[in-house]
């Protein structure tokens, strides 16, 4: 996955990772990334990273569904790489809340998504992320 480290989005997004063990830090510049979204990409990536850090499962299910929301919005296939990863957060925020069918129906779209992946480590990480939440959506509430 490439992304344009002349970003200032992603540039946010990397310095909040930078720092994501001191959680107020990293969501003042996941925020200041929200603000400084232009497009649809940006605020896709924006959003994921914002949602990261939210007090509530139902905030952290808000941000994730507006990362999916852009990212389907972006038109020129610069979000297609990001849809498996934002596809299984959401499904995992759905699990959260009890939304068992919400959740699976995003953890399928998560693993379509998948072929979207070049081969690697990180499509390889996504489809364990995917895995183990359809496992934790077949056990038995």
């Amino acid at each position: 996955m490439l992304f344009d480290l002349d970003n200032p989005v992603v540039q946010l997004c990397a310095a909040g990772m930078a720092v994501d063990g001191d959680a107020a830090a990293a969501s003042a510049l996941f925020a200041q990334a929200w603000a400084a979204r232009r497009d649809d990409f940006d605020a896709s990536v924006a959003a994921h990273f914002v949602a990261r850090h939210q007090p509530t499962p139902e905030l952290t299910l808000d941000w994730n569904l507006r990362a999916v929301q852009h990212a389907e919005a972006a038109t020129d296939g610069r979000a297609n790489e990001l849809l498996a990863s934002l596809y299984l957060n959401l499904g995992d925020a759905y699990r959260v809340l009890g939304q068992q069918p919400k959740a699976s129906s995003a953890a399928q779209q998560a693993r379509d998504a998948i072929a979207l992946l070049p081969a690697g480590g990180y499509r390889d990480f996504v489809t364990m992320g995917v895995e183990r939440l359809q496992a934790r959506l077949a056990e038995p509430r």
